[in-house]
């Protein structure tokens, strides 16, 4: 016991802590690389007639389908003694063998099967890695260790192969690198860092926490436990709005992060501006990663999860207002030029409907874009887009982490797989509402700046849903 209280007093990470950390280091360069910036563009450009974001999408949509059927499948064997990592290494090889085979092939469509092999085993590998944190740490120190483990992602993984994967893209041609060889390598060097980096882990890391495996009926077991998991979880009903919560709070996280680039595009950033926006988010991210961990230890948790959930609402409302401003000069300039040539529209104040009217009449943007106010109103929003990524990355590492380590708070360790399984359903599941209300909400009103409002809504139930687990917890 006063082992313990010396180590929760400590400020210095312990070895498999760092160890643990190091994989959120070693596996953020698939995060980045493959998922976000580099493969997904180059992927979308092999495929024909312009139908590369259909079967890109199509992919992900079955990968993540995979990922979320499997995770308590995945979770309770995993609780199994000597089980957690050696599935871990399974699915790790299996993420490193098809990331490989994305650098070797030139077909489009084995490109795509290797990306699915890929997804899965960078998925799996980190849901097995986040349920080692209650074998890593003790209760006291989840908050800091998880903090730590995020930040060094997005300061390490995220950006030290991001940028030199960019160099070669944008400068290899100088060296004879064509774009092609360029992505190539980008994806050599994920490999090569998600591989060495997790070396660390497997050195240091040793499942503390387990059930013992049944001689007989291991296989029925295994599905056994899950429906016992989920009626745990039913039973728990702090636990369960708290997942409840989760589901409706990331997903709104996940919509902001996935749907930033499409917006910064309506809005006229350049592809450039857009990739240093990314890096500012991932810069300011470390950070307040670790500052978050050290708030929640002084404030708790739940109250700094609660901030960030409110802190979305206000990113939200900033980014209404930079489409707004744009909106408001972009409509009457749009209108004033179909009025020139004598078109009138009926729904004046749907842009869909103008746009598609713009079309019809083949009047080019340089028609109406150049107006001073309407470039005023450019050049304003493109400032709110970096106060914007800079406010994305005070929060997005912060309420990822928190998230992460309070889960792991309330779940019994021997028990971490199983339950951890259940948080990665919620975690991928959540990957759809937003996206839907965003997309619906566009096509009501023709306007990105509704639709980035709507995703207030699902902040909002998350917070609800936060308070009513709070008081739950209070009773239990």
């Amino acid at each position: 016991m006063e082992e313990q209280t010396k180590l929760d007093m400590s400020a210095r990470l312990t070895k498999k802590e760092r160890s643990w950390v190091m994989y959120d280091w070693a596996n953020s360069a698939f995060a980045t690389i493959m998922m976000a910036a580099v493969f997904n563009a180059f992927f979308t450009g092999l495929v024909p007639n312009q139908r590369g974001d259909y079967f890109w999408s199509l992919g992900v949509s079955v990968a993540t389908l995979i990922v979320a059927v499997s995770a308590p499948i995945l979770g309770s064997f995993a609780d199994y003694k000597g089980f957690k990592k050696k599935l871990f290494a399974v699915y790790l090889a299996l993420g490193l063998v098809a990331t490989a085979l994305c650098a070797i092939s030139d077909t489009w469509q084995v490109l795509l099967i290797a990306y699915v092999f890929a997804f899965v085993g960078f998925s799996g590998s980190c849901l097995l890695y986040d349920s080692f944190l209650p074998d890593v740490t003790t209760p006291a120190r989840m908050d800091k260790v998880s903090g730590w483990g995020y930040a060094m992602g997005y300061i390490g993984g995220s950006t030290i192969p991001f940028v030199i994967s960019i160099v070669l893209i944008q400068f290899g041609g100088h060296f004879g690198v064509d774009k092609t060889l360029a992505v190539k390598l980008s994806i050599w060097i994920t490999v090569i860092w998600w591989g060495l980096f997790t070396i660390p882990f497997f050195k240091n890391i040793h499942q503390d926490s387990f059930v013992e495996r049944p001689k007989t009926g291991a296989v029925r077991q295994a599905f056994t436990n899950i429906f016992r998991t989920a009626k745990k979880i039913g039973a728990m009903k702090g636990l369960l709005f708290f997942l409840l919560a989760y589901f409706f709070y990331i997903d709104g996280v996940g919509t902001v992060i996935s749907l930033a680039t499409s917006y910064g595009t309506v809005l006229g950033l350049t592809m450039v501006g857009m990739i240093l926006a990314l890096m500012v988010t991932q810069i300011v991210a470390f950070p307040f990663s670790i500052l978050f961990s050290r708030f929640a230890k002084k404030i708790g948790s739940l109250n700094m999860i609660t901030v960030a959930v409110g802190m979305y609402v206000v990113i939200c409302v900033v980014g209404f207002f930079m489409g707004f401003i744009i909106e408001r000069q972009e409509i009457p300039a749009k209108l004033a030029a179909l009025s020139a040539q004598g078109i009138t529209v009926q729904n004046s104040g749907n842009l869909t409907a103008i746009n598609a009217a713009l079309q019809n009449a083949k009047i080019e943007d340089t028609a109406w874009n150049l107006t001073p106010a309407y470039v005023s109103a450019v050049h304003t929003s493109q400032v709110l887009f970096w106060v914007l990524a800079t406010m994305v990355g005070m929060v997005q590492g912060g309420i990822q982490a928190l998230s992460r380590s309070y889960f792991g708070k309330l779940v019994p360790p021997a028990n971490s797989g199983e339950f951890f399984g259940f948080f990665e359903i919620f975690s991928k599941f959540a990957a759809i509402i937003g996206p839907a209300l965003y997309a619906l909400v566009k096509g009501i009103t023709g306007r990105s700046s509704f639709s980035i409002l709507s995703i207030i809504l699902l902040f909002a139930v998350g917070l609800v849903l936060l308070t009513v687990g709070r008081k739950q917890m209070k009773t239990e």
